[in-house]
């Protein structure tokens, strides 16, 4: 029982179940938190002062407050100097740092982007800054450089030209070079040959051209315009892009881009000097707009049309019409294909070619008949052209003639030609038969050893006697006289070279002739010095007269 009842005792309550009330009884209102209200409880302080039992005093600090006085805080060698006032936390906290001004020329401007961009400096565009020419051709600029170069030059006063050929120029380039367009208004020549320039940043360089108006010479040459980058370029002249000297040359420029300039010209046409070489303009009815357009120009002054594989009568008609632009001065149309009938149209504009001075026909496949008909359009004294350039094409012998006529005419002092081989430009030369007879005349004279004969001395002592033309007969009696050893066939043939005046007695020889080619081939043959003569005797005197003598007388 003992044990029983103990082990009762020992039990313990683990877990009392309470009763789960559902979620979904709610709360008496009475109970609700949002209704309890949390009244504050009244300042002691400002109840009493209500009852007029405090007074706050005057507002000073407490004297138990302040571990020192006002003397001796300059005597702590902790406080032996003024209290700081606001050192600029608040205007540096709620005012913008003030912008930095550089001067115009950007050359501080240009280290301060560089730093900033983590990029190197070209020295020499920071010291180029100050001159009137800036050339980095070729210097394997980053394009992300272009950038810092662009913004340093957009109000600089000093450059003139700007050269960035041989470097690579993405759409990023591009586009700063096109900002910098807008505001720079110095800048006159902009070289952008060979840097690869796709169509996208073509779109990108040129949408500030309609802008600027200083800019006056782009060269755009050996990029990767193709017909896309020719459209975009030819819209930007539509819209204004007044740049008057433009190269386009080396850019796959074919028929999309022609018509595309041809509409552009059609609004704007104030180019004056334009290069189309070394493109794809063989595209008939595309290059005969294109270049109708250009023909109803006032300001072209320059065209060149090379490389394009121009040919046919159409295109020539066309390129015809571009002769009377009245101020064109130079048309080149080397290295295409024009030739016959294409050359006849072409030349029978230049008598209406008001100023043209230059033309060039160099390397197409023109025959002499054309060489020579272009020539002798030159004999009019209305066509202008001072420079004909036909390299590497054939002419014949009757070209020089007509050449030599040209030269001499007043109006063609400074007219200038050049033209390929002469066909058929020789002559056949044989010995000179003088040199040959006296040499064998000479020869003759050597050939007895035991009695030799100078005959070039011989002739020069005949010449001497006989200072006039004698007759042969004479020559060879002086001849067998001398024993001179020249056989008569050999004198009759100088006497044939070396003529007298005619005689219709006899045959006369020149003897002065004669000489006269003997100091040519000998000129170290003279003859010797002649002696003084001798002096006369004088006569002797006569004997004086024998006395007469006397009659004898008788002898007484």
């Amino acid at each position: 029982m003992s044990s029983s009842s103990s082990s009762e005792e020992n039990v313990e309550t683990v877990l009392d179940a309470v009763e789960i009330e559902s979620s979904g009884e709610e709360p008496p209102m009475s109970e609700w938190s949002s209704l309890t209200i949390s009244l504050q409880e009244e300042n002691k302080k400002r109840a009493l002062h209500a009852k007029g039992l405090y007074s706050p005093g005057s507002g000073e600090v407490c004297g138990k407050y302040i571990t020192m006085s006002d003397s001796e805080i300059f005597k702590h060698h902790y406080y032996n100097y003024p209290a700081v006032h606001d050192p600029g936390i608040m205007n540096a906290l709620l005012t913008s740092d003030k912008p930095t001004i550089y001067a115009d020329d950007g050359r501080d401007l240009y280290i301060a982007l560089c730093e900033e961009m983590n990029t190197p400096v070209v020295r020499m565009f920071h010291s180029g800054l100050s001159s009137d020419v800036i050339s980095l051709s070729y210097y394997g600029l980053d394009p992300y450089a272009v950038r810092p170069i662009a913004l340093a030059l957009q109000y600089n006063k000093s450059v003139r030209r700007l050269d960035l050929s041989g470097n690579f120029l993405n759409d990023d380039a591009c586009f700063h070079l096109s900002q910098m367009l807008t505001t720079n208004t110095v800048i006159k020549e902009l070289n952008l040959s060979g840097c690869r320039i796709e169509p996208s940043g073509i779109l990108r360089l040129g949408s500030t051209l309609g802008v600027n108006r200083s800019l006056e010479v782009l060269n755009l040459s050996k990029n990767c315009m193709g017909e896309e980058g020719g459209i975009h370029f030819a819209k930007q002249i539509g819209d204004g892009a007044g740049v008057p000297r433009i190269n386009l040359s080396y850019n796959e420029l074919g028929r999309l881009s022609a018509f595309a300039l041809a509409e552009a010209l059609e609004y704007r046409n104030k180019i004056t000097h334009l290069d189309l070489s070394w493109n794809n303009f063989f595209h008939a009815p595309s290059a005969v707009k294109m270049f109708e357009q250009l023909a109803d120009s006032d300001v072209l002054e320059e065209l060149n049309l090379s490389w394009n594989s121009l040919e046919g009568e159409r295109i020539a008609g066309a390129i015809s019409s571009l002769l009377l632009i009245p101020k064109l001065k130079i048309l080149n149309l080397s290295n295409n294909r024009l030739k016959d009938e294409a050359i006849t149209l072409i030349i029978s504009k230049l008598m209406k070619a008001k100023k043209l001075s230059t033309i060039d026909f160099s390397f197409n496949p023109l025959s002499t008949t054309d060489a020579y008909a272009v020539l002798e359009k030159m004999l009019r004294p209305r066509v202008k052209v001072d420079t004909l350039l036909m390299e590497g094409i054939s002419v014949e012998k009757k070209f020089l003639g007509l050449l030599e006529k040209v030269m001499k005419m007043k109006c063609r002092k400074n007219f200038s030609v050049k033209h390929g081989r002469v066909l058929s430009n020789w002559t056949i030369e044989g010995p000179n038969v003088r040199t040959v007879l006296l040499e064998r005349a000479s020869y003759l004279g050597r050939k007895d050893k035991k009695r030799r004969v100078d005959i070039a001395l011989f002739f020069l002592r005949m010449y001497k006697e006989y200072p006039k033309p004698i007759p042969v007969k004479t020559l060879m009696d002086q001849i067998d006289l001398e024993k001179v050893p020249l056989d008569e066939d050999l004198i009759n043939e100088m006497a044939g070279l070396f003529p007298g005046p005619k005689s219709a007695k006899t045959k006369l020889i020149n003897i002065e002739a004669v000489c006269e080619y003997i100091h040519r081939i000998w000129p170290e043959k003279k003859l010797p010095p002649t002696p003084p003569p001798e002096p006369e005797p004088e006569p002797e005197p006569e004997p004086p007269p024998p006395p007469p003598k006397g009659k004898k007388g008788k002898k007484k």
